[in-house]
Parts: structure tokens; sequence; C-alpha cells
């Protein structure tokens, strides 16, 4: 069969590459790479450099010494330091209060910060002495939702899509500034002085058939265009790269010691939610710590009317554990409450058949952590540790069931449905 011929360029191109290599002196290749003590030609390097090189250690310095010489943990460390490397990174090259856009903050693969399996993050930066205009499409989810970010607060104003004045094609356009001006009609929300970054979160239940908003957001007050950044604001971002990845990567990996020492383990406690929690969720957690023939049963009254809620499962290192490819979380749309009206699930290792089940997917130890967010109250659920052989025999005869092939089903279906919300 005859060869594409931009096959055979790429398979010449690349001989060519390695053939020049090769003919290049070792001392001409030796003079290109600066010594191993010499400081990078660009400032703010070294540094940036440094701070990675120390930030395994420290994030293990806040684990127990059996989990510190893990070599398992050791390299799910490292993943959690790339995953707060990336998740910063996307701000450090991308965030611009002068050229805003919604980037990518975190979630299944940028698995830092404990994302909410549920939730589409993002992040945009702004300038409180600065005007903007977000704009878009309203979509069908139980939660869209914009929070002014200030440092050391909880007590932050949030925007509500959901209230917002929407044309006959569902648009809204909202102005964001420090003051209104007299003769602006629209909606209108007030952008605190010390406000320099908005998280947007996009909460579903029914991934497969809710739509997401879509939003912009744009400076007003200017004209358009983004000049060449100068050497300072770039040397700068560097420098505000080594501060964030240093603090969002070992921000929450002794979180599940923490509350095991307290004695939260199979049983849940009122979680005081951290800096960054959205307003009017109620969370609550608890560590499970189950082996191989052993489950837990979750059992809650429901709140009568609820906006949304959800459980979730992280590792030992509050990771949020695979949600799309794995039956490790659930909402209110895919765990129904049995008969009597009880909410119940099943956590465990291995699929008992029945359909609320939360998938430890391999992880032993973890935190179970429940959100009840814009509901009529809060319950705090029971967790009852069972035999897995005694799984059935603690729940109700009329408990729904699936087979093996509708789990299969169903996480395919989840898998297809997150994949195509937009979460890039």
């Amino acid at each position: 069969m005859a060869r594409h011929p931009f096959v055979a360029l790429g398979k010449g191109i690349a001989g060519m590459t390695a053939l020049a290599l090769v003919a290049l002196p070792l001392a001409a290749r030796a003079q290109t790479a600066p010594a191993a003590d010499e400081a990078s030609p660009v400032a703010g390097w070294d540094a940036f450099v440094d701070t990675l090189r120390d930030l395994p250690a420290r994030m293990l310095a806040k684990l127990p010494e059996d989990m510190r010489q893990d070599p398992q943990v050791r390299a799910e460390i490292g993943r959690i330091a790339l995953d707060a490397l990336a998740s910063s990174s996307i701000a450090a090259l991308g965030a611009d209060p002068k050229a805003p856009v919604f980037l990518p903050a975190i979630g299944q693969v940028l698995n830092v910060g404990q994302p909410n399996a549920d939730t589409v993050y993002k992040m945009a930066a702004v300038d409180p002495t600065q005007a903007y205009r977000i704009s878009g499409k309203a979509g069908t989810i139980p939660f869209a939702v914009i929070a002014q970010v200030a440092p050391g607060s909880n007590n932050r104003p949030h925007l509500d899509l959901a209230t917002l004045k929407v044309d006959k094609d569902g648009r809204f356009s909202v102005l964001l500034a420090g003051d209104k001006p007299e003769s602006y009609t629209g909606d209108f929300w007030k952008l605190e002085p010390g406000t320099h970054r908005l998280m947007m979160r996009f909460m579903s239940a029914d991934w497969g058939h809710e739509t997401d908003p879509v939003v912009t957001i744009e400076r007003v007050g200017a004209l358009m265009g983004r000049p060449r950044p100068s050497a300072q604001e770039l040397t700068a971002r560097l420098n505000g790269l080594s501060r964030a990845v240093a603090y969002l990567a070992p921000m929450f990996v002794g979180r599940v010691e923490e509350l095991a020492g307290e004695g939260y383990v199979n049983r849940f406690k009122v979680m005081v939610p951290p800096e960054g929690a959205l307003e009017s969720q109620f969370y609550y957690d608890g560590v499970f710590d189950l082996k191989d023939d052993e489950a837990l049963i979750i059992e809650s009254d429901v709140p009568e009317s609820c906006r949304y809620r959800s459980l979730i499962l992280t590792n030992e290192l509050y990771e949020t554990i695979d949600w799309t490819n794995n039956h490790a979380s659930l909402n209110g749309a895919q765990a129904a409450p049995d008969p009597d009206g009880k909410l119940r699930v099943v956590v465990s290792a291995k699929d008992p058949g029945v359909k609320n089940w939360l998938d430890t997917s391999g992880y032993p130890r973890g935190i179970i952590q429940g959100r009840w967010t814009g509901c009529s109250s809060h319950p705090i659920p029971t967790l009852t540790k069972v035999k897995f052989r005694d799984i059935l025999k603690s729940l109700p005869a009329d408990v729904a069931k699936v087979t093996p092939e509708q789990r299969d089903a169903i996480v395919r279906e989840r898998n297809r449905a997150y994949q195509a919300r937009a979460l890039w």
C-alpha cells in the first residue's frame, strides 16, 4: 500500500533531525546547556523550579509515617502536584483582567481541591477598578452561580444566573462594576473592592438531559485589544504560579487523617466549609475505612424541597474518586429514595447489585462527602457497617436492584453524558 505523502514527509523530517543531532559535535551540544550551578536566564525560573523540587516532600510531611513511606502514596502525591501545577498554569497563562475569559479551574482531570462530581468549575480574572459585562444564554441545570473570590472569607457576593432577566431567546446580560451608572436600567452586580477573581460553578444532576448555560465575560469602557505583555508582567505571572502551586497542592492532602483523628471513621459530622465554598450549601462528611468483605449503608431522610443533593467519595489523599468511569458519585437525579421515603446508599468495593451504590474503586479508605444545596432541611445520615454478604438482608426487600449488565450500561451513559458537558 502506498504511503500518504505527509507520512513520508514526517518520517523524512524525523530522519534528517536525527542525522543532524548525530553530526553535531559533542562540544557544540555541551555549549547549548548551562552548567548545573548557573542561574537561569529567565527571571523567576529558578525559584519556580525550586518550588516544584521541594513540593512533594512538603506534601508528604502532612501525612503519617507509614503513608510517607508507601510507594503508591508517593506516586499519588506526585499526581496531585501535577494537578495543582496544571490548574495553576492555566491561570498563569490565560487569566487577564484586561482580557478576561472563564478558564477551567478544577475537575475530573484537574483533580485538586476536591471537586464535586456534578460541578464544572471555571475562573476569570477581574480588576475591581474596571467594569465588565457577563452575558450568555440560560441553561436548565439546578445551579449556575458566579462568586466573587476574596481571600480569607466565605462571605462574598454570589450571582445566581437564575435570578437574571432573560429575553425571549433565553439570553441574559449583567453589568459588573464598582458603581452602577445612573442611567443604567439592566441587571447590575456590584464588584467589590477586594475582588480579583470570579469563580463560576455549573451544577448538573441529570447530565444527559440538562443543559449548561453559555457564559461570556468582557471588559467594557475601553477599546478591545491586548498588547504585548511586558517582561515585568510575565515574571510576575511566573512568580505567582510558584505561590499558587505551593498553596494548592498541599492544601487538603492531610484532610482524611485529620477527620479520622477526630473520631469520624464510618460516621458523619457537619463539615465547616472551607474558604471558597458555595453559598447556601450545607456539607457533611466522614471517613470510610473498609475491607473488601465489608460495606457501609448510608440512610437518610430526604428534605421536602431541595434544589440539589449529592454524595461523592474521595481517596485517602482527598482526591475525588473518578466519577465518570466508576459509579462513585450520586445526586438527586441518579439516586432515588426507597418506597418508604428513605434514601439508602451502599458504599463498597464490590458491586452489591443495589442501584444506589458508591464504588470505592480500589481505595479502601477515604471520605464520603454529602451536600444539601438550597434544601428545606439538612439531615445528617447514619452510617452502618455490615458484612458484604449481609447487605441485602440489611436493606428493605423492595430496594431497587440492578444486574451487572445494567450497571455497565449506567456507567457508560454517565461517561458519555459527562463528556458532552462544556468542561474546557
